[in-house]
């Protein structure tokens, strides 16, 4: 199985890098975007799981290491390989 992780930061929170690409592509002429979010993107191999535990363990390893939860939001969707 394959899980498919995305983290972002809250929507609370601050954005530098989202607002150094937006300004950068606002100078490209590219005045449509009105906002961006920069993240991270991880993919997982899991091996040995069902789904549901598959579900359960990518839950923990996000929850205590892959997102910083002050901060970030993280969805994950688990995908057949």
């Amino acid at each position: 199985m394959l899980a498919k992780v995305y983290v972002t930061p809250k929507k609370a929170i601050l954005d530098p890098q989202g607002k150094a690409i937006v300004h950068s592509l606002h100078s490209l002429h590219y005045d449509e975007v009105a906002d961006v979010r920069m993240g991270k993107y991880l993919e997982l191999r899991l091996t040995g799981l069902s789904r549901g535990q598959a579900q359960q363990r990518v839950e923990e390893m996000c929850s205590r290491l892959l997102a910083n939860l002050v901060i970030e939001d993280f969805r994950f969707e688990i995908v057949e390989d």
